[in-house]
């Protein structure tokens, strides 16, 4: 029989979620949230490596154009 990982942190804060009573709003918003969270932590380990490699909007726009792709 496989050994069972314990929880993590998040999912047990998301458990407790699931004593509450949301309305479809309320879902709505719980799942922008976590989205938005989400987004911005990528957005930001990003910029990170790209200011690490000096990399430049001509960078982009490069890869962006290039024919090989």
């Amino acid at each position: 029989m496989p050994t069972q990982k314990p929880l993590t942190n998040l999912q047990l804060e998301i458990l407790k979620l699931y004593a509450l009573e949301l309305t479809e709003d309320e879902l709505t918003d719980l799942r922008n949230l976590l989205a938005r969270h989400f987004a911005d932590r990528l957005t930001k380990r990003v910029n990170h490596i790209w200011h690490r490699k000096g990399l430049t909007p001509q960078d982009m726009d490069k890869w962006l154009n290039d024919e090989n792709q």
